[in-house]
């Protein structure tokens, strides 16, 4: 810890088990920890849930209530599938049903000692130092803080963002968005549909396969029409302020932008992994873990959701991400090997 600091230090536990992100998946390893008697500590950078309020505020979950639910909770929706605030608003009510103790606008910098006695070291929203003293370690911090870098002169100007979650400031706007995924699909979508001019410039020839099934004919309809302007097989080379410069086969050429947003995808926070003793295959970026109770090459400290996939950040999901919390404490109660170094799956697989 830096010596600025050293004075302002404070003391916390012991718990059982720090869950570091406050996403449903870390709020579902916790809620599983106190069934199981255990006293878990989550803790998060931002808000609880700071990927998911992040979101478009607009957005729709592309699944169903019950594929959302933690600790056995049922999600109401007025409609077949969650909405953003809907979400926030259930695991709001999941925390605090099941009194889950959280440090929030907390960030995490190295975990010490070792399996059954882990110091976490932490700074408050006060810049003051902060330790917590805890047998496990479960890190569940998603993806969506890492967006991926265009790496292009311009990138950090002011009107560029990797996020997108309100339409209305870009009415009457010349708009680029960049990405042909999801993200991208729908923020052309809500940006059109709010009267901005909107144009997509997206590397390949056509729009992602993966898109929503009710979100890829409306795009698709609203290019055909001409209401936003496609430039497919292309890519920015570089951003100035009032405009992009997009290259293709042929030539390059400034396309108007007051608004550019980079959707390009985001990844999980691996140098932080990394500095924790965590092995990562050097391909794939997926951590070493016993794939039957997701511990990981350090004893003691275990990975849950996306982070467990690597650079694949679409084969985990809410849906699936929500039962590591089961898989985990159940072998942190005893009925696998937790006191001493797990079997390893060979990275990347």
């Amino acid at each position: 810890m830096s010596t600025s600091h050293e004075s302002q230090i404070t003391g916390h536990g012991p718990y059982d088990v720090v869950c570091i992100g406050a996403g449903p998946t870390g709020l579902a390893c916790a809620i599983e920890a106190r069934r199981a008697g255990m006293r878990p500590l989550v803790i998060d950078k931002g808000c609880l849930c700071n990927s998911l309020y992040h979101y478009p505020v607009n957005m729709l979950f592309f699944t169903t209530p019950e594929r959302m639910e933690i600790g056995d909770l049922p999600m109401t929706t007025a409609g077949g599938k969650p909405t953003r605030a809907e979400a926030l608003k259930y695991y709001r009510r999941a925390a605090e049903h099941y009194g889950i103790e959280t440090r929030l606008y907390e960030t995490v910098g190295q975990i010490e000692g070792k399996n059954g006695h882990f110091v976490v070291h932490t700074l408050d929203a006060r810049s003051a130092a902060q330790e917590y003293r805890a047998r496990k370690i479960i890190i569940a911090t998603g993806y969506y803080d890492m967006p991926n870098f265009l790496g292009i002169p311009g990138e950090e100007l002011p009107h560029v963002a990797h996020y997108f979650t309100d339409a209305h400031p870009c009415w009457g706007q010349d708009v680029v968005v960049i990405g042909g995924k999801n993200s991208a699909a729908e923020a052309a979508l809500d940006l059109f549909r709010a009267g901005a001019r909107v144009t997509l410039v997206h590397r390949d020839k056509e729009m992602g396969k993966s898109l929503k099934y009710w979100v890829k004919p409306d795009i698709e309809n609203r290019i055909r029409a001409g209401e936003v302007r496609a430039l497919f097989s292309s890519h920015v080379t570089r951003i100035e302020p009032g405009q992009v410069w997009v290259k293709n086969s042929s030539h390059e050429h400034p396309v108007p932008a007051a608004h550019v947003f980079a959707l390009t995808g985001y990844h999980p926070d691996f140098e932080f992994l990394e500095r924790q003793g965590i092995r990562l295959d050097h391909e794939t970026r997926r951590p070493q873990c016993n794939p039957d109770t997701l511990e990981t090459n350090v004893p003691g400290m275990y990975v849950a959701g996306v982070v467990v996939g690597g650079k694949n950040t679409s084969e985990i999901f809410i849906e699936n991400g929500r039962f590591h919390g089961r898989q985990i404490v159940s072998a942190m109660a005893g009925k696998g090997r937790i006191d001493e170094t797990p079997p390893v799956a060979p990275p990347g697989e």
